[in-house]
């Protein structure tokens, strides 16, 4: 079964290049990325981690744990890690799943037959504090991720589980808010009674909340 927005994230136990862990408890009071790589020692999936090495104080700065998942032998994520802190320039700093027997990318669906009937896809999930998945993002094997990108998302959603407001498109931390189409004016004005901008009745923005 697909892992959708609002379930429950899959527990599980698992071996990675920084020991076993039990998901969920590893995660314990934090947001979480789990991201999976088709395979060890492949160009894309190299740079990737890379780049997740070097942002990993912005993850760190929005109290969020990443792990990766790929469908190799630890030992080989050992040795890989070596080639990602030569090509990169900087080595890995966080954990990543060693999942031989496709335990966990079955339990999150991570392989996707039509694709490969053997290799992950690039999939991403979000988890928040509660154990639910907040965002799913399925890329193809050819097809670096824009980890920027998610970044914003957290920012997003931590933003939006604290106020009753949403972020609109291309939105980054500072912007301008939506205030939610679910808030009445009455509600608004105890909850904003810095006021806000009416664009159209179901479009009122304010200052981002947390900035003002």
């Amino acid at each position: 079964m697909p892992v959708r927005l609002g379930d429950t994230a899959p527990d599980f136990t698992a071996q990675t290049t920084e020991g076993e862990i039990n998901f969920h408890d590893w995660l314990g009071d934090s947001w979480g990325v789990l991201f999976s790589h088709p395979k060890d020692f492949t160009p894309v999936c190299t740079t990737e981690l890379g780049t997740v090495a070097r942002l990993k104080p912005e993850f760190d700065k929005r109290n969020t744990k990443v792990i990766g998942l790929s469908v190799d032998e630890l030992g080989n994520h050992e040795k890989w890690n070596e080639d990602i802190a030569e090509t990169q320039g900087t080595a890995v700093n966080f954990p990543i799943i060693s999942d031989a027997d496709r335990k966990v990318s079955d339990l999150y669906d991570m392989i996707h037959p039509n694709a490969n009937d053997t290799l992950t896809v690039r999939s991403v999930f979000i988890i928040g504090p509660d154990k639910k998945v907040k965002l799913t993002l399925t890329y193809p094997a050819s097809t670096g991720r824009n980890f920027s990108e998610i970044l914003r998302v957290i920012d997003s959603l931590q933003l939006t589980a604290g106020y009753k407001v949403a972020t609109p498109a291309d939105w980054q931390d500072g912007d301008d808010v939506i205030i939610g189409s679910a808030v009445t004016n009455e509600e608004a004005e105890k909850l904003f009674p810095q006021g806000w901008t009416t664009v159209k009745p179901y479009l009122r923005t304010l200052p981002q909340p947390n900035k003002s």
